[in-house]
């Protein structure tokens, strides 16, 4: 039997009510997931949850048997953002999930994941990183399965982390809407007509991000304050046997407003239970879920195509 593949409930990367984001852990802590990243990783404006609360949920997630890892933001913009990556990195609980470069300065010398958007588009890159610390990378949203193979291959993995000889894990962006970019400006507020620091935290009012759509009507990115996403959910739930080829152990499921728990349950059927992946695939789709279901950046096409008709 093939091994199992490890889930990672990956950030909430929009801006969600604290009741919201305790419900929603609740229920995450009774699913099949193994692994769960928390932390505001798009805006240090947005203060439902604070450190506290964030400590008090990772507790209860351990608790419930679930790895949990801390991510840092992946776009630092002032001294007190640099403060909050600082506290993130000092504390040796929980694993850090490195956001970008300054988080990597913090954390040399100790385990850590690389995060989606740390630049790794090469063994090279990737054996740099290794050398760090790094224990597990998640690959950049964007890479083919076949190029993520050729970074980190299955029958000759990357060594590194506190033991040279500890192979890293390769971890894939397998459901949601894609995190393509970050800016200095604020885009939901931009729509709203509002400046940035004076922004009303609107963007709570989109639990999903703000679709954003061509001039013919075709649904094209989604706003996310000051993070660009795609309008459709990247879904790789049909690509069991390519991403064990291309050395996945573990997949990135990105959460949802509404029905991530049969996200979660369909992904673990499939990939740990021989369920079948065109069944889980319909389910999914009959979800209704904002942008639709693509896979094109996983095949090295346009990210809003799909492989399946």
């Amino acid at each position: 039997m093939n091994p199992r593949i490890r889930l990672t409930v990956g950030p909430v990367l929009y801006y969600w009510p604290r009741k919201t984001l305790i419900e929603f852990y609740g229920a995450v802590a009774d699913s099949p997931a193994d692994t769960v990243v928390l932390g505001e990783v798009v805006c240090s404006r947005r203060h439902e949850m604070k450190p506290e609360d964030w400590l008090s949920l990772a507790h209860d997630l351990a608790a419930c048997g679930k790895e949990v890892v801390f991510a840092s933001q992946a776009l630092l913009e002032s001294e007190s953002d640099l403060r909050e990556m600082r506290r993130i990195t000092a504390q040796e609980t929980y694993l850090v999930e490195a956001g970008d470069a300054s988080a990597l300065r913090a954390l040399a010398g100790r385990p850590f994941v690389l995060g989606p958007h740390v630049n790794v588009y090469s063994r090279p890159a990737l054996l740099e990183h290794a050398a760090l610390g790094a224990v597990r990378w998640v690959a950049p949203v964007e890479l083919s399965l076949d190029a993520i193979g050729r970074v980190n291959p299955p029958q000759a993995p990357v060594s590194g982390g506190p033991q040279a000889d500890t192979p890293i894990a390769t971890e894939v962006f397998a459901f949601g809407r894609l995190p393509l970019a970050f800016s200095a400006r604020c885009f939901t507020a931009r729509h709203y007509h509002l400046n940035k620091d004076e922004c009303g935290f609107r963007c709570i009012e989109h639990p999903d991000g703000l679709l954003l759509a061509t001039s013919e009507g075709e649904p094209f990115l989604t706003l996310n304050g000051i993070q660009t996403q795609s309008a459709g959910q990247h879904c790789l739930i049909g690509e069991a046997a390519a991403l064990r080829e291309a050395g996945a152990t573990r997949l990135r499921l990105s959460p949802t407003a509404q029905g991530f728990g049969e996200v979660l349950a369909c992904f673990d059927k499939v990939f740990n239970h021989g369920g079948d992946a065109g069944e889980a695939r319909a389910a999914l789709e009959a979800l209704s879920l904002p942008g639709g279901l693509v896979d094109g950046f996983a095949h090295r096409r346009p990210g809003l195509e799909r492989s399946w008709t």
